[in-house]
């Protein structure tokens, strides 16, 4: 049924008017478009946003939406390194009052009931997860059966003024992560649901990981950030 459902989904666009970009660290960057009154989406899920205001190669990319419906307006934080893509480059451009075209929302990543659940974030994969602890705290539902676990090796996390109110630990290293993953599968493996976003390579790692401390494949959601 979600793939019918993405399938529909896909076909609905939304005209989004750029209101500002804000810097989060070093080569990261946040933009915020005005939301449409018609537009929604479920906290977790992405858009493909296509560049309106010049021709490019590859001019619609996807990019998870960070924010929630309530907060009115429609947040993408992405990586923009010293060489970036024409895409980008495009969205380094953008002005107060120009546009963007997003097709969706699509994706099944996002929480479908309530119970204890382990959000794992590697790097620019934090981005689902901000949309889905603010959920988390508007409908003031599962705060107390939430651990957030972020891994940055550069220790450059964002979004820390977000996460105040849920259990969060900001990790450096991936020894660390397992063994905070390790505790809690050792006490929700038979009823936790386990989220995971993030690079292709660190995201297939967890999985694999929470697959020997015999976690349910069914368990495990996975959002993999192909970089471009």
């Amino acid at each position: 049924m979600s793939f019918f459902k993405d399938a529909l989904s896909i076909f609905k666009k939304s005209e989004l008017i750029f209101i500002e970009r804000v810097k989060e660290s070093a080569g990261v960057y946040s933009f915020l478009f005005k939301k449409d009154q018609d537009l929604t989406w479920k906290p977790g899920q992405h858009g493909l946003f296509t560049i309106t205001h010049k021709k490019i190669k590859n001019s619609t990319k996807p990019l998870t939406v960070a924010s929630t419906p309530s907060e009115d307006v429609v947040k993408v934080t992405t990586k923009i390194g010293d060489n970036p893509s024409d895409f980008k480059s495009a969205l380094l451009e953008l002005e107060a009052g120009m546009k963007v075209s997003m097709s969706g929302p699509v994706g099944s990543f996002y929480l479908k009931e309530e119970g204890p659940a382990l959000f794992i974030a590697a790097d620019i994969g934090i981005t689902p997860f901000r949309a889905l602890v603010k959920q988390i705290e508007a409908e003031q539902t599962n705060s107390n059966k939430v651990k957030l676990l972020y891994l940055d090796s550069q220790n450059g996390h964002i979004y820390k003024e977000d996460f105040k109110n849920v259990d969060v630990e900001f990790l450096t290293t991936k020894e660390k992560l397992l063994q905070e993953v390790d505790a809690f599968t050792g006490q929700h493996k038979d009823n936790g649901q386990y989220f995971i976003a993030g690079p292709k390579a660190e995201v297939n790692m967890m999985a694999e990981h929470l697959k020997s401390n015999h976690v349910s494949k069914r368990s495990i959601k996975k959002d993999v950030f192909m970089g471009y």
